[in-house]
């Protein structure tokens, strides 16, 4: 097996800085330039916002299983652990001083700003892959039951190399203008499959959820052909898909701290507590929130102060019982 770390993407920054994208790719030995062309490729993508670090112990896991079974390994694996590496070592989710989200800003353009000349390179080094895996985590105040996001407009292509990754449900969305400028939007546009997944809370990494999804890379790997060793190391996840349409929302009607009664994953029923909103300088319960469906809550606030509006959970509808997830 080869194993290579490689640059796909250098800036200069003042004071002799430079900034450095970089991937590990693994695959196997004795290869021709031809030989290379012709192999399956998956690439695993994390680290776009600074703040979500789940996907970073994913990526570990998956190169170290590799490693333990080089020859298991049949195609090109590629991992890309941190596209925003400034705003990972400054732990922000943003790029620092440009008070720029990254994951609106692709395909770039290969000229101008170092952001769009940066995003350029990273849609040109993933173009080509027969799947790109985009890692991503909550925020600091929402927990993520593991999930694939995928755009309506590219459902039927999506939604078979979704249900391979070991996931929890699939989220089934309608695509809006602000979307367009995500990366997983610009490698579906120009052929490149790219299923976004979300897992896990801001700053924080969970390791039940990080090997949870390298079983389902692995499954992924073995379904096009890049892997033929072990896949799955844990339990194996049964996606149910789903659409807006079955997802409901609550949000805070008061001020207040949230103190969750039912806990993240949890099957509830329609008029059944999830959780108080109180308030501790006058020991008043300032609201009761209940579930308005019967579902899965796969979001559940983490964070316990909250505002009117706050968005307190999601819940997933349409499903019977937790079984069916």
């Amino acid at each position: 097996m080869i194993k290579k770390t490689e640059v796909i993407s250098s800036y200069r920054l003042p004071v002799d800085e430079v900034l450095e994208i970089k991937r590990c790719r693994y695959m196997p030995e004795n290869l021709s330039g031809l030989d290379i062309r012709r192999l399956p490729r998956i690439s695993v993508v994390t680290g776009i916002h600074g703040d979500e670090l789940e996907g970073q112990y994913m990526c570990y896991e998956v190169g170290r299983r590799i490693s333990e079974s080089p020859e298991c390994l049949k195609g090109i694996v590629d991992i890309y652990p941190a596209i925003n590496p400034l705003g990972i070592d400054s732990i922000t989710r943003g790029i620092p001083n440009f008070d720029l989200d990254m994951n609106r800003t692709f395909p770039g353009t290969g000229h101008n700003t170092m952001v769009e000349y940066v995003a350029s390179d990273v849609v040109n080094s993933l173009d080509g892959s027969d799947l790109v895996i985009d890692c991503h985590a909550s925020n600091i105040y929402l927990t993520e039951l593991p999930q694939a996001r995928v755009p309506v407009d590219y459902s039927e292509k999506l939604i078979p190399l979704a249900e391979s990754l070991n996931l929890d449900f699939i989220w089934v969305h309608q695509a809006s203008t602000v979307l367009e400028s995500t990366l997983c939007h610009s490698l579906n546009v120009i052929g490149t499959p790219c299923v976004v997944v979300e897992l896990g809370v801001g700053m924080r990494i969970t390791k039940e959820y990080g090997r949870q999804l390298a079983d389902g890379v692995f499954n992924a790997m073995k379904k096009l052909k890049i892997w033929d060793g072990e896949v799955f190391k844990g339990a194996k996840h049964t996606a149910t898909v789903s659409t807006d349409g079955y997802v409901s929302f609550l949000n805070a009607n008061a001020s207040g701290i949230f103190v969750p009664s039912a806990r993240h994953s949890d099957y509830v029923k329609e008029g059944d507590e999830v959780g108080r909103i109180i308030e501790p300088l006058t020991s008043e319960i300032k609201e009761i929130v209940k579930s308005p469906v019967d579902g899965l809550i796969f979001t559940l606030r983490d964070y316990p102060v909250v505002l009117s509006g706050s968005l307190l959970g999601r819940i997933l509808g349409g499903i019977e019982t937790c079984e069916e997830i």
